[in-house]
């Protein structure tokens, strides 16, 4: 079993910056997949970044150049940078975990085993 515990988020203006922080306790995540995924009010929950334990990265095309996903493997915690926030960003953030993910499935909701509480992002324009 695994724990996200999320932290982050907030009210800033278009054009700010926020970080998101995920730790992630329990049974050992290091050689997890962690994504980020978010959810507007009457909307799908979407994919926004995720990275594999090595290191490599996915984004959404809506977020590529603005924001940066990154990992501590020995902290057990993921982080996302959200930098040149748009209104259109605003949404409940989510941290997920899996193992076994490959290249194809980072993108999806069903590929992840864990979760974290949500955090509130909202931009104003």
């Amino acid at each position: 079993q695994v724990q996200l515990v999320q932290s982050g988020g907030g009210l800033v203006q278009a054009g700010g910056s926020l970080r998101l922080s995920c730790a992630a306790s329990g049974r050992t995540a290091s050689n997890y997949g962690m994504g980020w995924f978010r959810q507007a009010p009457g909307k799908e929950r979407e994919f926004v970044t995720a990275i594999s334990w090595s290191g490599r990265t996915y984004y959404a095309d809506s977020v590529k150049g603005r924001f940066t996903i990154s990992r501590d493997n020995v902290k057990n915690a993921v982080s996302l940078q959200m930098n040149s926030l748009k209104p259109e960003d605003t949404a409940v953030y989510y941290c997920a975990a899996a193992g076994g993910l490959n290249s194809g499935n980072y993108y999806y909701t069903g590929s992840y085993t864990y979760w974290g509480q949500g955090t509130q992002v909202t931009v104003s324009s």
